[in-house]
């Protein structure tokens, strides 16, 4: 690696409903230009490389679904507790190794499937992060898809939330986490429920934070 450059490593795979190549490749030009050099990787084997990850200043992950091992678990979250930052977005990050709940504490929170909810989500940023460079000066925005329910976690910074409205089963309506940050050990975590597809990224709000989010996470 270049003197003076940081290293990010992106790792996309899974279920391809959530687009992980044509998404991610989004970023790519960003990145460059905010100085990294690229890794792609289309296998979770790459979280065994303990050398490479520690080499690693940020990891973007798009891999909805599917299974990891014990040994690429615990060597993601080693290199996240090292100082190596990890971020990704929708199911990509959330929805990932559903069965692994060592994951689920690395990232914070877990997406719940197939709740009823709004057809599209009106995205309502913290005031109290309103100063948080991930959404600093950015206002409250509308994404045409339907948000997720998390069951997320107290040591998460919640930057924004959606709301779900009451019906038969919700007595009432509630808030729920759309895009946090927390740190583990050294490792900063940038988690964004929004993103389900392309069109998700067209809202300039939600490419902004996105890209806010890339940037912060890394060490």
């Amino acid at each position: 690696m270049a003197p003076g450059r940081r290293q990010v490593l992106v790792v996309r795979g899974g279920w391809e409903g959530h687009q992980p190549r044509e998404t991610t490749n989004l970023f790519m030009s960003f990145l460059r230009e905010n100085g990294f050099r690229i890794l792609v990787e289309d296998s979770l084997e790459v979280y065994e490389d303990e050398k490479l990850l520690a080499q690693t200043d940020l990891i973007v992950q798009c891999w909805t679904l599917g299974d990891i091992t014990r040994a690429e678990s615990e060597g993601l979250a080693a290199a996240v507790r090292a100082g190596t930052g990890f971020a990704g977005w929708h199911g990509g990050i959330l929805d990932a190794f559903p069965d692994d709940r060592a994951y689920r504490l690395l990232v914070g929170g877990q997406a719940v499937p197939d709740m009823p909810g709004p057809r599209s989500q009106r995205v309502r940023l913290s005031g109290e992060h309103a100063d948080h460079p991930v959404i600093a000066g950015l206002r409250d925005f509308e994404v045409p898809t339907p948000p997720y329910w998390v069951h997320d976690d107290p040591l998460n910074d919640v930057l924004a939330t959606v709301t779900f409205d009451a019906d038969e089963a919700r007595e009432r309506p509630v808030a729920i986490p759309a895009v946090w940050t927390r740190r583990w050990g050294r490792g900063r975590v940038f988690v964004s429920t929004i993103g389900h597809g392309l069109d998700d990224f067209a809202v300039p709000e939600v490419r902004a934070i996105t890209e806010r989010g890339l940037l912060w996470g890394s060490r």
